[in-house]
């Protein structure tokens, strides 16, 4: 009787925990679609009129782009798709008759909560580096494919500009994308000066990449307030930047997939500079999971709710409540840990163990009274 027991508890464990997994990817793909459509009209708008922007090439540019968009929506997916899941048994009566079966609210919970924590663990382990990856090889393609308002990288907030110290002088320098975490950048203009502060001369150039304290310039053109442009294929200008330095103060973190960034937080470290950025998106990462425990006890919290009282309209806007409640909550903690305000640590933590213990309290009030 026991071993039949155990084997019905597993089999219903089983079938729950199905059940969550197709309403959460459902829902996760309807976005992934929804997202790609509207982000591959933007990009066809904004790249009408320029060479070289072929709808195949422009579609592929978002089809690698999309995975890392869909990273910011995990969440929201996670939270929806059980609230749907938890809805979906409420409506069949399943979860009336796994009541009357003697089945607490916990052992019902219990299988989203493990479908939550499993799909946080694979989408930071497996799903980021991948999208980081995905998102690297959009760049290549869309790489030199600009305009004077365009900017297709997640790398950085608008356009660089960047202040630098070389053998010869300072400059200024300015880009419009950026690849390999700052080593490479298109569309660039430069403004040096000499050592007394004057200026010298304007270059502009198709590309630069960032070679042995020099910027190896591609295609440039010397403008100076003494004679004509000057045309050069190859121009070097000196600076005293490093790879790491370059990547602290352009590359955003999340450009770095999960699995590399202990190593870039470890260099940035070595070289001086400060890693908050970097430990806020590890942290950030591996807290994941937690965030996601809590959408599910958030969405257990208003289903069962509006189960028994009814009303459709007070399951939505609840969960859109919550949803955005978590949501501040984490823009709040990377705004503060990103600065170095509070650490990193108990910035990426503290909204994720906050919904999970909004949700055990509220499940507690509401089944234990």
């Amino acid at each position: 009787m026991i071993g039949t027991a155990s084997r019905t508890g597993t089999t219903l464990a089983v079938y729950f925990a199905m059940r969550f997994v197709w309403a959460i990817l459902g829902l996760f793909l309807l976005t992934t679609a929804l997202i790609f459509l509207f982000d591959l009209l933007e990009l066809l708008r904004r790249t009408s009129g320029e060479a070289g922007a072929g709808l195949f090439r422009v579609a592929l540019i978002s089809l690698l782009r999309v995975p890392q968009l869909m990273e910011q929506v995990l969440p929201f997916a996670v939270l929806f798709g059980a609230i749907a899941g938890f809805l979906g048994l409420s409506r069949k009566l399943e979860l009336v008759v796994a009541r009357a079966a003697g089945v607490s609210v916990w052992q019902f919970i219990a299988p989203a909560l493990i479908v939550g924590i499993t799909i946080g663990l694979l989408a930071v382990t497996l799903y980021n580096p991948l999208a980081v990856v995905l998102r690297d090889q959009s760049d290549r393609v869309a790489a030199g494919l600009f305009g004077r308002e365009q900017n297709f990288l997640l790398q950085t907030t608008g356009e660089i500009w960047l202040r630098q110290d070389g053998a010869d002088g300072e400059s200024v320098l300015h880009a419009k994308q950026i690849l390999d975490g700052g080593e490479r950048l298109f569309g660039v203009t430069l403004f040096t000066f000499d050592r007394q502060g004057s200026f010298t001369r304007r270059i502009e150039a198709t590309e630069a990449r960032l070679a042995d304290r020099a910027w190896q310039l591609d295609d440039a053109t010397i403008y100076t307030t003494t004679g004509d442009p000057e045309h050069r294929d190859t121009l070097a200008v000196s600076t005293y930047l490093t790879p790491a330095e370059v990547r602290e103060s352009i590359a955003a973190p999340e450009s770095i997939g999960f699995w590399d960034l202990p190593r870039v937080i470890e260099l940035s470290r070595r070289a001086g500079l400060p890693a908050y950025r970097y430990s806020l998106q590890y942290q950030t990462l591996l807290a994941r999971p937690v965030l996601l425990a809590a959408m599910v006890l958030i969405a257990a919290c208003v289903s069962l709710r509006v189960s028994r009282m009814g009303g459709l309209g007070g399951l939505i806007l609840g969960g859109i409540l919550a949803g955005f409640v978590l949501y501040v909550l984490s823009e709040l903690g990377k705004d503060l840990g990103g600065a170095g305000i509070v650490p990193p640590f108990l910035a990426a933590w503290a909204p994720g163990v906050f919904g999970v213990l909004m949700g055990i309290t509220i499940l507690l009030h509401l089944e234990d009274g």
